[in-house]
């Protein structure tokens, strides 16, 4: 091969080295993007949170993106080293990664010492001193090891009289106690924390090498559930205790004979924060067959307080003046009267549909107004969020009290304006016809002006509704119910569902009833 023929082989090698080098830059500056975007709807969502109703599934499509140009952008850069390595004039390209965060302290530490040299590269001579150590950390995940625990309890027999003795059998969760705490808090939590089935459970751990049959898995979670049930009774306890409760439902799909047919789940929090209460948050969660007020009415038949909740009919025999053991005062939720304004205000959405092609969605002006007034008084529920009932009632009727009655005068001004059956009246009248129920924040500190602590704690249904499909039966969501209350309560406290689930189920079975109390999350 001529000079000739080997230059324009340099040439051409250099060029692709260049266009993949180029290809890299850019997939680092997409990814650099992404990330940025991704960082900036975690921002506003925790800073205006209550601003944007599509806030939580913007940032899981914009985490997934990022997750996308984050590995095409490696693989770029890889491909780029590879073909640097075959041309002799272009220069490198590494991509800027940010500093990468310590390690936890409370991870145990492996030290692993490479072999030192034992002559010098350069001259050979053997006479070498230690000047220090690089220290390169890789963090590690060993696989889940399985083992069995034979717990061996020895007979004696006495000289004397021939009586047999032997130390007392353990206490078991579960008859004849095939499977220990740690296994069936992680079956349990699997099933009810992860939304995985337990069918899926089975297929994962006969592939680790344990075949366990479902219907022994499923014996557990009943054992489980019956052993859980005297701290549930205590959650629940706890929850119609409150001063004020968080009410919602949703739908649950449920198996029925070549159908599902949709039941309910409903969820009560307690959840004392936003008013400086000692108590600690909980959720007591339930299911039914239907969504007849019947069930809401038997869940706080013992309850007398504030019940912070949506318009739904069936609540309407609490709020009775007559009721026993006293009425429930209704708070409604300002971000459920927020949306179908912000549906008529939302820039944001009709920028996009634009740029899609589809049609745009006719903005309000007079939406866009209300949106912004309702934005006004959350903006000063930020600034009192924590404090007690009387700061916060205080700063309420100083500064909201005033935008309250300029909506209210507003709504009403353009309400004669509208036709009877624009989509605006009907979202004015819904907060008009309970003015006094959107208004009690302004009477009582201990009073949100939303409902999302129960939206929260029924997330986890809404999700986990795509892997589990439907719940097999009646008995199945009530089971489901039992186990989100004590999860979910977990959660809330900043204690690790399945962690607790072990300790509470190592215990349990030994512990005295009086002293219940010390087992709850």
């Amino acid at each position: 091969m001529d000079a000739s023929c080997t230059a324009l082989f340099d040439e051409v090698a250099a060029l692709k080295a260049e266009l993949v080098i180029a290809r890299a830059k850019a997939s680092e500056d997409m990814a650099l993007i992404a990330q940025q975007k991704l960082r900036i709807a975690k921002l506003e969502h925790q800073i205006y949170g209550q601003r944007s109703e599509r806030a939580v599934r913007l940032i899981e499509q914009l985490a997934l993106t990022f997750e996308e140009l984050e590995a095409s952008a490696t693989q770029d850069e890889l491909a780029a080293e590879q073909a640097v390595a075959g041309a002799t004039n272009v220069t490198g390209f590494t991509r800027k990664r940010p500093v990468r965060t310590t390690f936890p302290d409370h991870l145990p530490r492996e030290r692993v010492v490479i072999d030192p040299p034992t002559a010098c590269d350069c001259c050979g001579s053997p006479r070498l001193r230690k000047l220090g150590e690089d220290v390169t950390r890789t963090l590690e995940s060993q696989p889940r090891r399985w083992k069995v625990i034979e717990t061996v309890r020895e007979k004696f027999s006495c000289r004397e009289c021939e009586t047999i003795s032997q130390a007392p059998a353990p206490f078991h969760v579960m008859a004849r106690g095939w499977a220990g705490a740690s296994l069936l808090a992680m079956i349990v939590f699997e099933k009810f924390g992860q939304h995985q089935p337990l069918n899926r459970q089975a297929e994962r751990y006969a592939l680790e090498g344990v075949p366990i049959a479902l219907s022994t898995m499923a014996d557990a979670v009943g054992a489980v559930c019956t052993a859980l049930d005297p701290l549930l009774r205590r959650v629940e306890t706890h929850v119609l205790a409150a001063q004020r409760l968080h009410g919602d439902d949703t739908t649950v799909p449920v198996l029925a004979k070549g159908k599902t047919d949709t039941g309910r789940c409903w969820v009560y929090v307690r959840d004392d924060k936003p008013f400086g209460g000692a108590g600690p948050p909980a959720a007591m969660f339930y299911y039914s067959r239907d969504r007849k007020g019947e069930h809401p009415q038997a869940h706080l038949a013992s309850y007398a307080g504030i019940l912070q909740a949506d318009a739904y009919e069936g609540y309407g025999k609490l709020y009775l003046g007559d009721r026993k053991p006293g009425p429930i005062k209704e708070a409604a939720c300002w971000v459920h009267a927020r949306r179908p304004f912000f549906a008529m205000a939302d820039l944001e959405e009709n920028t996009r549909r634009k740029a899609s092609g589809k049609k745009e969605i006719p903005m309000s002006p007079i939406a866009i107004e209300v949106v912004r007034r309702i934005d006004a008084l959350f903006e000063i529920e930020r600034s009192i969020n924590g404090k007690s009932p009387e700061e916060r009632l205080a700063v309420r009727r100083e500064l909201s009290a005033p935008l309250v009655e300029d909506l209210h005068t507003y709504m009403n001004l353009q309400r004669a304006r509208l036709a009877r059956g624009h989509d605006l009246v009907k979202a004015i009248n819904y907060m008009l016809k309970r003015w006094a129920a959107f208004t009690l924040f302004l009477e009582d500190g201990r009073v949100c002006l939303s409902n999302n602590a129960a939206e929260r704690g029924l997330r986890g249904i809404a999700l986990g509704r795509k892997s589990w499909l439907f719940c097999g039966s009646d008995r199945g969501g009530q089971r489901a119910a039992a186990m989100y209350s004590l999860i979910v309560t977990a959660k809330m406290n900043g204690v690790d569902p399945q962690a607790w689930l072990a300790d509470v189920l190592a215990r349990i079975a030994a512990h005295p009833a009086r002293r219940l109390d010390e087992l709850l999350p």
